[in-house]
């Protein structure tokens, strides 16, 4: 069993955090946009399953002219259906995932502070 590198997981969710929530940001601004469809990123969990067999681009020509998402695949959401304006955004849905998005930061944050206070503990012998 491998060991688990807590700061190195930490750093990574906050990575897949920030893509999420600059998708949920931009679902918001192209609200009232004709055409535009809600995006999300996959969950982490799958992520981080993948992330063994991820391919990284050493270059910025290597396959294609691709957005650096950090490793993380963007998914176009299937509308649950259509609000009353037709558009595939949900405001409601939106301003959830970035209310779980906050809360998730927080948790990242308070766990990564916990861990670094204890490892300051234990360096000083306290």
């Amino acid at each position: 069993m491998d060991a688990v590198n807590l700061f190195k997981l930490a750093s990574t969710q906050a990575k897949w955090l920030s893509l999420r929530q600059t998708t949920v940001a931009n679902n918001i601004a192209n609200a009232n946009s004709q055409g535009y469809r809600a995006v999300d990123v996959e969950p982490f969990e799958a992520a981080v399953s993948n992330e063994a067999v991820r391919l990284a681009a050493t270059d910025s020509v290597h396959f294609g002219n691709q957005q650096d998402n950090g490793g993380f695949r963007v998914l176009d959401e299937e509308p649950a259906g259509l609000t009353t304006s037709g558009k595939s955004v949900s405001m409601e849905d939106e301003l959830v995932k970035s209310s779980e998005i906050r809360h998730a930061y927080e948790m990242n944050t308070a766990i990564v502070s916990a861990f670094h206070r204890m490892i300051l503990m234990t360096a000083k012998g306290s």
